[in-house]
């Protein structure tokens, strides 16, 4: 998946999570692309862990893997800064 792949899909799952997390207004669309190609790198991480597969590309199931590590990323970060 090349670098445009992992800016629609980082922005996409970051967005999502930063309206699940409830941080949305606040995290502006750079913040989303960072916050959801993070989540895809943790997200993969955790599926491997589980014996699962990572990010395959531009579909559904990594848009999940992304989303799942998103939150993740978002609630670690709240936990190490809170709510600022």
């Amino acid at each position: 998946m090349g670098i445009c792949g992992w800016i629609i899909l980082g922005g996409l799952a970051g967005w999502v999570a930063s309206m699940i997390a409830g941080n949305n207004s606040r995290q502006g669309l750079i913040g989303n692309i960072v916050v959801g190609c993070v989540g895809a790198f943790v997200g993969g991480l955790i599926f491997n862990h589980f014996g699962g597969v990572g990010v395959t590309g531009l579909n559904l199931y990594s848009f999940g893997v992304a989303l799942v590590g998103a939150v993740v990323t978002l609630f670690i970060k709240k936990l190490l800064f809170g709510k600022a």
